[in-house]
């Protein structure tokens, strides 16, 4: 095990290497001036989007603007936002989290030109149905001599969609939180047992197919987001005579990278800081990498800008508001100092610190309603990439290998399973920004034609 483990972790610092961080960072930039800034000039525009203003029944399309953001956000809040930016800070200390705001307001940009291009370059799957996503895009969009691109994005999404560290950090949590304090020994076993009973509860829903998850995602994402903003609003009030002395270190750590245990990059600590703080932006609002187009190129629109206004709220919500909470709530009680624990076990210690009786099990509700929530998402993400692979026929199949990795994700180490993702998540972004890079200039002539068909009514 500790051989494989050393493989994993050796493959995801290879694949995350400077090349993939100039593609993502680099190229979100670009298109963020390409775009002179349209992300944050049509906030409003987007948000009046998403309540349904611009809403036709007769689109073309499976589920509506709304489905489709809570859909993708089921999938990015999550553990990304719980234990991923406990990782972040427990191996970078509070810089980590500047960098991880930097890689949210670069990945808007990419959230919008990724969307739009799903929406604009939707293709039919061996069974007819319309599709949206990276693999379809780049086969309408560039051609089929650019098909490896699209072979190479579903094969990784294959991997890339599996739900080990999801599983992994729920097992973890419920061991932490419920089972050890109540005297109950843990081990393979009681991990079976929840992964068991995981597959049992994933299977109801991810066999009901897309209308399903989204009607599931769409009732749960936004009560849990609410419950756990509430609990995080209640332990920043506690303490907060600590926030204003948080915020300003999490900016000067960001330069002097102090608290960094990690490995260097580019022959610095800072340089180290900045990958960990991007890799871990990534993990939470995937923006680049290619998941969250698959839920936007099912909204039901006529109008591509729109999907990707609408997308582009993603990471916002993601990265700038849940994981900042996070990460706040995990810095202002100092068990980022105090305690040894990492992933999600360290936001948990943040909540029993400043309420003993509920805090953690109130946690435990949210952390079971992402995790389970994250779940039917990627399901629906694999089996679009299974479909494309293999034809439509043949996309059921994925279900049962996804059950299958649902009791490996609850077995195995975090470790492990956090650099299997973190690598194919890297290999899904080389397609997708590739060639969204490529056929950026058509989605400015897009933004130009539909400010033309929108805006020249002076509808706002």
């Amino acid at each position: 095990m500790d051989t494989l483990n050393q493989l994993i972790e050796n493959f995801a610092s290879a694949v995350w290497g400077l090349p993939l961080l100039v593609l993502l960072v680099g190229g979100g930039l670009y298109l963020l001036l390409l775009s002179r800034f349209l992300p944050f000039r049509y906030l409003g525009h987007a948000i009046q989007v998403l309540r349904g203003k611009y809403d036709d029944p007769n689109d073309p399309g499976q589920i509506s603007h709304f489905q489709a953001l809570t859909t993708a956000l089921s999938a990015t809040v999550g553990m990304g936002n719980i234990a991923g930016v406990a990782v972040a800070i427990a191996i970078g200390g509070p810089g980590a989290v500047f960098w991880m705001w930097i890689s949210a307001v670069i990945g808007m940009s990419t959230k919008f030109f990724t969307a739009t291009l799903a929406i604009m370059y939707r293709g039919k799957d061996s069974a007819g149905e319309i599709q949206g996503g990276p693999m379809y895009f780049i086969m309408e969009g560039l051609g089929k001599s650019w098909k490896p691109l699209a072979i190479m994005f579903s094969f990784c999404g294959l991997v890339g969609a599996l739900p080990v560290f999801n599983v992994n950090q729920l097992t973890q949590a419920i061991n932490d939180i419920l089972l050890i304090p109540n005297g109950i020994e843990v081990g393979f076993g009681s991990n079976l047992i929840i992964g068991i009973l995981l597959v049992i509860v994933t299977s109801i829903v991810i066999l009901g197919g897309l209308n399903r998850i989204s009607k599931t995602a769409a009732k749960l994402v936004p009560s849990m987001v609410l419950l756990y903003f509430i609990l995080v609003l209640i332990i920043l009030g506690i303490h907060i005579d600590q926030v204003p002395k948080y915020l300003s270190l999490i900016f000067t750590d960001a330069f002097s990278a102090s608290f960094y245990k990690g490995d260097t990059f580019l022959g610095g600590v800072v340089g180290g800081l900045i990958l960990l703080g991007i890799r871990r932006g990534a993990f939470s609002n995937e923006a680049g990498i290619g998941t969250a187009p698959m839920a936007h190129g099912a909204a039901k629109t006529n109008e591509p800008i729109r999907e990707g206004l609408v997308a582009m709220l993603g990471p916002a919500i993601d990265t700038l508001v849940v994981c900042t909470m996070t990460a706040l709530a995990i810095l202002v009680t100092g068990v980022w100092q105090s305690s040894d624990a990492n992933g999600v076990s360290l936001t948990a210690a943040a909540f029993s610190n400043t309420m003993p009786l509920m805090g953690k099990y109130l946690l435990l509700v949210c952390i079971a309603v992402f995790s389970v929530s994250s779940l039917f998402s990627y399901s629906y993400y694999g089996t679009k990439c299974m479909s494309f692979l293999f034809g439509a026929d043949k996309k059921h199949y994925y279900n049962y290998i996804y059950i299958v990795s649902i009791i490996l994700g609850a077995t195995t180490s975090l470790s492990m399973m956090i650099n299997l993702i973190d690598g194919f998540f890297a290999l899904m972004a080389i397609p997708t920004m590739t060639a969204t890079l490529i056929m950026a200039p058509r989605v400015i002539k897009e933004i130009k034609a539909y400010k033309k068909r929108v805006f020249a009514n002076k509808i706002h």
